[in-house]
C-alpha cells in the first residue's frame, strides 16, 4: 500500500492533493437522514428531549495494558492526575510542534483501561504511537462504519446512545425503574435500561441536560426499544434525530468538530508517520475546502489556545508530546475562537442566485453547509484576512447561519467582518459544482452561542471561554 508521503508526492503540495479530493461530501453513516424534519428535530433538545444515534459516525479506540495511562499523558496534552475510574476527559492530541491533530472522548474503565471515541485522526496518531513505541499497551480499533456500505451488514463493538433536553429526566427515571442518581458533569455511573445495567456519561452536546450510554452492539435493538417505551410511559415525546440535524447541535455549543491535522509537515517522528500512514487514512483522502488556498498546508493548522482547550494543558508533566512547543505558543499572540452570525440578507442573496441565470453563487446547504472534511473560508478586515471560519450551518432554534472558527487577537465580540464564500478557482471536488463567490457579513458572536450552553454546561471550556 502506497504511503501518505507518496501520495502527497503525486501533487504540487499537500493542500494541492486535499483541495482536490474526490472523497465526496463528508456522510454521516447508517442512520437515517431525518426521523421527523430536521427543524423540529433541531427544535428538540432545546425545547423537549432528542434522542442522538452515535454509533455509526465515530471511531473507537481501546487501549489497555500496564503502561495504558502513561502511554495516554505522553500523547496527549491532557493532565491525568485527577482522572479517577468512571470519569470521562475530552482528550487533545498534539504534534510535537504544537498543532492540534484531533480529538477524542475518552473514557476510563479501569486503572488499565480507557476508551476513546472520536474522528479518525487521533484513532490513527494513537496507533502508529504504539506500533513504533516501547509502551506496554495493546490497542483495539474499530473504524467508522462504512459511509455508504451499499446494503451490506454493519456492526459495530458498542452501540451508542445520548437522551438530552429539558425533559430528557422524565425518561431516564421511567427507564431505570425509578429516580437516577446524580451523575456529576463528564462522570460515569451505571442505570439501568430495562433488564439491562449500562454505563452512563454525564453529558450534553448543546448545554441541555443529557445521558451517554453504550454497551455491547448485540444489545442494540433491545436497548432502543426500551428508551422509546420508556419515553411513552413518561409521557415525553422524545424525536429521534438523523444524521442531517446531528451535526448542527455543534453551532450552538461550540466545538469545532473537524480541524485539519497539523501532521502534513514537519520531520522526525512527524515524516515516519508520513510514512506509515497509507494512501487510503483519512488524511489522505480527505478535503480542504473554501475560499482560503494557501500553498503552505501549516496556515490550515490551529493549536490548542486557538480552540479554547489551553486550560487542559497538563504543564505538571514531566514531558508529553509537543510541550515545549506549546510553551512557547503559550504568551503568544494567539487566535481566539468565535461563532460568525452571517448576516440574513447575504445569505438570501447568495440562495437567490440559485434561481437566476448565469453562474450562481457557492450553494448553501441546509441544515449543514460544510462540503468538504475541513473547511477554511477567509474572514476580512479592510481588505485584509483577520480569521478563518472551519464549520458552517443552519440552526432553526436561532433561525440564523452559523460558523465557528478563529479570530485575530484584537478582533472584537460585536465586530462586523466579511466572510468570502466560495472557492477562487474549479477543483476537482465532486462537492462543489461551478459558481462564484460571494461576500458575506458576519458578526463576531460569543462561543458557545447559545445562551444555555454558555451558561449551564458545567465547568468546561465552554464556560471557561464564555
Amino acid at each position: 500500500m502506497p504511503s501518505l508521503t507518496e501520495a502527497i508526492g503525486q501533487h504540487k503540495n499537500a493542500v494541492d492533493m486535499l483541495r482536490n479530493s474526490r472523497i465526496g461530501m463528508y456522510v454521516y453513516p447508517v442512520v437515517a437522514p431525518e426521523f421527523n424534519n430536521w427543524r423540529d428535530e433541531q427544535r428538540a433538545w432545546r425545547e423537549g428531549a432528542v434522542l442522538f444515534d452515535q454509533t455509526h459516525h465515530m471511531d473507537e479506540l481501546i487501549v489497555e495494558g500496564p503502561d495504558a495511562e502513561a502511554f495516554l499523558a505522553h500523547h496527549g496534552i491532557n493532565a491525568f492526575g485527577n482522572f479517577d475510574l468512571n470519569r470521562a476527559k475530552h482528550y487533545v492530541p498534539v504534534t510535537p510542534n504544537g498543532h492540534v491533530i484531533g480529538d477524542h472522548i475518552i473514557f476510563r474503565e479501569r486503572a488499565d483501561k480507557f476508551i476513546l471515541v472520536g474522528r479518525a485522526p487521533t484513532a490513527n496518531w494513537l496507533k502508529f504511537c504504539a506500533a513504533v513505541g516501547k509502551w506496554a499497551v495493546r490497542i483495539v480499533h474499530d473504524p467508522r462504519s462504512d459511509s455508504r456500505p451499499d446494503g451490506e451488514r454493519v456492526l459495530r463493538t458498542h452501540y451508542r446512545f445520548q437522551i438530552q433536553g429539558p425533559d430528557a429526566p422524565k425518561i431516564f427515571d421511567k427507564m431505570n425503574g425509578g429516580p437516577v442518581q446524580d451523575i456529576k458533569f463528564f462522570h460515569v455511573d451505571w442505570i439501568n435500561v430495562g433488564s439491562r445495567k449500562v454505563q452512563a456519561l454525564r453529558h450534553g452536546m448543546s448545554g441541555a441536560p443529557g445521558l451517554e450510554i453504550w454497551g455491547p452492539y448485540a444489545d442494540k435493538h433491545y436497548i432502543l426499544s426500551t428508551i422509546l417505551q420508556a419515553a411513552r410511559d413518561a409521557g415525553v415525546d422524545l424525536v429521534r434525530c438523523g444524521s442531517r440535524a446531528y451535526s448542527t447541535n455543534t453551532l450552538e455549543s461550540g466545538w469545532i468538530p473537524s480541524p485539519l491535522p497539523g501532521i502534513y509537515t514537519g520531520d522526525g517522528m512527524l515524516a515516519e508517520y508520513r510514512d506509515w500512514l497509507g494512501a487510503d487514512a483519512y488524511e489522505a483522502v480527505g478535503s480542504i475546502g473554501g475560499s482560503f488556498v494557501s500553498d503552505n498546508i501549516e496556515d490550515y493548522y490551529v493549536n490548542p489556545f486557538e480552540l479554547g482547550y489551553g486550560f487542559y494543558i497538563g504543564w505538571k508533566k514531566d514531558d508529553f508530546i509537543g510541550k515545549a512547543a506549546l510553551q512557547k505558543m503559550k504568551d503568544a499572540p494567539n487566535r481566539k475562537k468565535v461563532t460568525f452570525e452571517w448576516n440574513r440578507d447575504d445569505v438570501l442573496k447568495v440562495i437567490a442566485s440559485g434561481f437566476e441565470q448565469g453562474t450562481p453563487y457557492k450553494w448553501i446547504d441546509f441544515p449543514v453547509a460544510n462540503y468538504a472534511s475541513s473547511s477554511a473560508d477567509m474572514v476580512m478586515r479592510d481588505g485584509k484576512m483577520v480569521g478563518m471560519s472551519m464549520f458552517h450551518g443552519y440552526t432553526f432554534n436561532e433561525r440564523s447561519v452559523l460558523s465557528l472558527g478563529v479570530v485575530a487577537a484584537d478582533v472584537q465580540e460585536g465586530d462586523v467582518l466579511t466572510l468570502i464564500w466560495g472557492e477562487p478557482d474549479d477543483t476537482a471536488k465532486t462537492s462543489t459544482e461551478a459558481h462564484r463567490q460571494a461576500e458575506i457579513r458576519v458578526r463576531v458572536s460569543p462561543t458557545p452561542y447559545a445562551a444555555e450552553a454558555r451558561t449551564n454546561y458545567a465547568d468546561s471550556w465552554r464556560t471557561k471561554s464564555a
